[in-house]
């Protein structure tokens, strides 16, 4: 699509897909402020995201790519200040329509100063509550009250058995039960040891 106009546009992700109604809040605020164009995507921040490569890609001199929080563009500081390299090499302008009740813009320096303060900021306050979690965690395996993810798989091992012992193949029976046909191979290989 070729364009000669500068524009407002937009990037909006969640994790999961389970998160519509986020990702939904994101577009319609987005849109409310002017942007023209939309790129959307429900990725974890740590996956490979298509979206994002193809809006860096899309942007032109003079646009200004827009996105409602800091935390649904960048996982860290150092993405983040990759990905504001990207948009200054191409003349583009970043901002964070929801930035703790204000809006910021790295049209101007103050604004890539707070933003990369923010960055920081956001990075740490990851980081303590992962470290928190990891401490509840082995809080509460210490007190017996924490036994992790149940195993899917393994809970299903014995439908597995039956649908194999019924010449069905691994493939077949992954898509009956709803798992990955390798999940089907582990405990076909793990019965016959």
């Amino acid at each position: 699509m070729r364009r000669i106009s500068i524009m407002l546009v937009g990037y909006a992700r969640t994790s999961t897909v389970d998160q519509i109604a986020g990702l939904e809040a994101q577009e319609r605020d987005l849109k409310a402020s002017g942007v023209e164009e939309l790129f959307a995507e429900q990725v974890s921040s740590v996956a490979q995201r298509a979206k994002l490569d193809e809006v860096l890609k899309f942007v032109r001199s003079g646009d200004v790519l827009v996105v409602t929080k800091l935390d649904r563009l960048a996982r860290s500081t150092g993405h983040l200040l990759k990905i504001l390299e990207c948009l200054e090499s191409k003349n583009v302008a970043l901002r964070v329509i929801d930035f703790g009740g204000a809006s910021v813009d790295t049209k101007s320096p103050t604004g890539r100063l707070m933003l990369t303060m923010f960055g920081a900021m956001a990075q740490f306050e990851r980081e303590m509550m992962l470290e928190r979690q990891r401490e509840g965690i082995a809080k509460a395996k210490q007190e017996g009250k924490y036994k992790g993810r149940k195993p899917t798989v393994m809970a299903k091992a014995q439908a597995i058995l039956s649908l194999h012992s019924q010449r069905i193949g691994p493939s077949e029976i992954a898509k009956q039960l709803g798992i990955g046909r390798a999940s089907v191979y582990r405990v076909l290989a793990a019965t016959s040891q």
